[in-house]
């Protein structure tokens, strides 16, 4: 696998890892399946314009993602926000989230970001287990913070203090 920065001409086949990804996945995402199959792929390229993304490939094909979204106020410029990460079931269990997660990192400690936020929809051990091995640490469950088919899923709110982490 090869993993690399993605830009604005990945836009086609990030957007058609991202829709399967919130159609198979749906409590894992808080966007939706409905609501981004209705955008085009120029949304999709103004997505990886406006953010760091990285991919993993094999060969032409894309086989995960993941982002990063730093927060644009003077005050909160230390913190950014793990998004959108997506390993497909096929290539899981080869250390490809890890992969992805340990160049973000890179690309945010280079960055001067300082601290990294994501959620997790609880229940999702695999996706658990994967940050608390990165050093990723829970810093509070929020209750019914996103409703799929009907059904209250909570988050767990994650933290890593790129300061200390190694």
């Amino acid at each position: 696998m090869l993993v690399r920065m993605l830009g604005p001409a990945d836009a086609t086949l990030y957007r058609s890892l991202r829709l399967r990804a919130l159609r198979d996945e749906p409590d894992a995402f808080t966007s939706s399946y409905a609501e981004e199959r209705e955008l085009g792929v120029e949304a999709a390229a103004q997505r990886l314009d406006a953010h760091p993304f990285w991919g993993a490939y094999r060969h032409a094909e894309l086989y995960g993602f993941v982002g990063l979204q730093r927060e644009p106020r003077t005050k909160n410029r230390h913190k950014a926000t793990v998004m959108g990460m997506y390993v497909a079931p096929e290539a899981r269990g080869q250390g490809l989230g890890r992969v992805l997660l340990e160049a973000l990192v890179r690309h945010a400690r280079a960055n001067g970001i300082e601290s990294l936020v994501l959620t997790v929809t609880e229940g999702n051990a695999a996706a658990l287990s994967l940050y608390e091995t990165v050093g990723f640490r829970s810093f509070g469950v929020e209750p019914d913070a996103i409703r799929v088919g009907g059904r209250s899923h909570a988050k767990n709110h994650m933290h890593l203090d790129l300061r200390t982490a190694p």
